[in-house]
């Protein structure tokens, strides 16, 4: 992450990536449970996709 970027946001943009942030945390989670153990094979694709879209987000809100 860019410090610089990041001490221009303002609060709610830091909440927001800080809650994004905790999801994307839990999805890595999940996705690597569900590699180890795959039952649901639409699951590890869907949480891969959830993945890069949060990641997507957090970057569109650290870039303005």
């Amino acid at each position: 992450m860019r410090e610089s970027s990041a001490m221009s946001l303002n609060k709610k943009q830091k909440k927001q990536i800080d809650s994004l942030r905790k999801k994307l945390q839990s999805l890595q989670q999940q996705l690597s449970g569900a590699k180890k153990q795959p039952d649901d094979p639409a699951e590890i694709p869907r949480l891969e996709k959830e993945i890069a879209a949060i990641q997507t987000q957090i970057h569109e809100i650290e870039e303005g």
